[in-house]
């Protein structure tokens, strides 16, 4: 809300750098249709393995795990959830998949944002689909223990007006087609945070509304790479961005590029790996095996048959014995070591 005054608009000033990423990402960007006729295979199996990553990672962020098993038998809907954190990653996956099959029919209006939350926490017991109604802070513990305040968020008596104002101001700037929609993007990210409007699952309701923003924009990326990976992988600059940015925001005098500047290094990181990943397509039509190879160059020293399945999950144990055994007898990998805990290293 803060982000999106007219004045504070208007002083922003994109440094050459950013502008430069921005390039990056939309010649990315106009690639994705030439994907997704050479390879359909190959992403859909990016596409399964995304989703998992994402329910995965995003709920890890917010100290909620569950045993990988559980979760990719939750994502596929094999299984109900039978605990609380279950029924967490349960809920994201509704909203994730929610997001992936119908974007191009959701109204970016508050009361979706409402409706994303409350299926978010359909599966708990917690409040879902309503403002907050108490005070909230944005907190850490430090080694010694002790706990330090990062940030206060609005008052819950003005959350709904926040909220309803934010919504109308990045409505009509993007109406006005005045600003980069990839600038817009993370300031609307910034003060959803710093809003706060939420008892729970402001986090995870903040990754959500990114893909969802991202699509309406064209950038598909999210359907196949996890940015919910690429936030945890990177989360110490997550945060501290984050720190950084909001100091000084209720006042309006909050310093929006180190938050910008992450958000779309995330944006282009996922990109590139999208490209990586489909880097390898022999066939034209991605297959199994090019999926296996294209999982095992990604990998970063030793990996066992079970990152491999993680990786790819429409491969069958079978195949992924074959390939690594015929990699072994090219002399491209060797085990270190023998039975069920068998791990394999890439030769140089």
């Amino acid at each position: 809300m803060k982000s999106f005054e007219k004045k504070f608009i208007a002083s922003i000033a994109i440094p050459h750098h950013l502008i430069s990423t921005i390039r990056q990402i939309g010649e990315f960007k106009g690639r994705q249709e030439l994907y997704k006729q050479q390879a359909p295979e190959m992403l859909e199996n990016l596409r399964k393995v995304a989703v998992i990553q994402s329910t995965e990672s995003s709920n890890r962020l917010e100290g909620i795990t569950a045993d990988f098993k559980r979760i990719k038998e939750l994502v596929e809907d094999k299984t109900t959830p039978t605990n609380r954190p279950e029924g967490e990653i349960a809920g994201y996956r509704d909203v994730l998949n929610t997001i992936h099959t119908n974007y191009d029919r959701i109204p970016f209006t508050v009361n979706i944002v409402l409706q994303l939350h409350r299926d978010l926490m359909k599966y708990t017991e917690k409040e879902g689909g309503r403002w907050k109604s108490t005070r909230n802070e944005i907190s850490e513990f430090l080694p010694d223990g002790t706990k330090r305040t990062r940030f206060i968020p609005v008052e819950p008596q003005l959350t709904p007006d926040y909220m309803r104002y934010l919504h109308e101001r990045y409505e009509n700037i993007t109406g006005e087609q005045t600003l980069e929609p990839l600038i817009l993007l993370p300031l609307y990210i910034l003060d959803f945070l710093c809003i706060h409007p939420f008892l729970d699952g402001n986090g995870r309701m903040a990754r959500l509304l990114t893909v969802l923003l991202l699509y309406r924009n064209g950038y598909e990326v999210g359907r196949y790479i996890s940015l919910e990976r690429v936030v945890e992988q990177t989360r110490e600059s997550y945060y501290e961005t984050l720190l950084k940015s909001s100091q000084g925001w209720h006042k309006g005098n909050h310093n929006v590029m180190p938050w910008i500047e992450y958000f779309l290094s995330t944006i282009l990181a996922a990109y590139r790996e999208f490209e990586n990943r489909l880097g390898r397509i022999s066939s034209g039509h991605g297959s199994k095996t090019d999926m296996v190879l294209n999982a095992i160059d990604g990998f970063i020293g030793e990996f066992s048959i079970s990152d491999l399945e993680k990786t790819c999950p429409t491969v069958s144990r079978d195949m992924l014995r074959h390939v690594l055994f015929g990699l072994r007898k090219e002399g491209k990998i060797e085990p270190t070591g023998k039975g069920r805990f068998a791990r394999w290293r890439k030769r140089q």
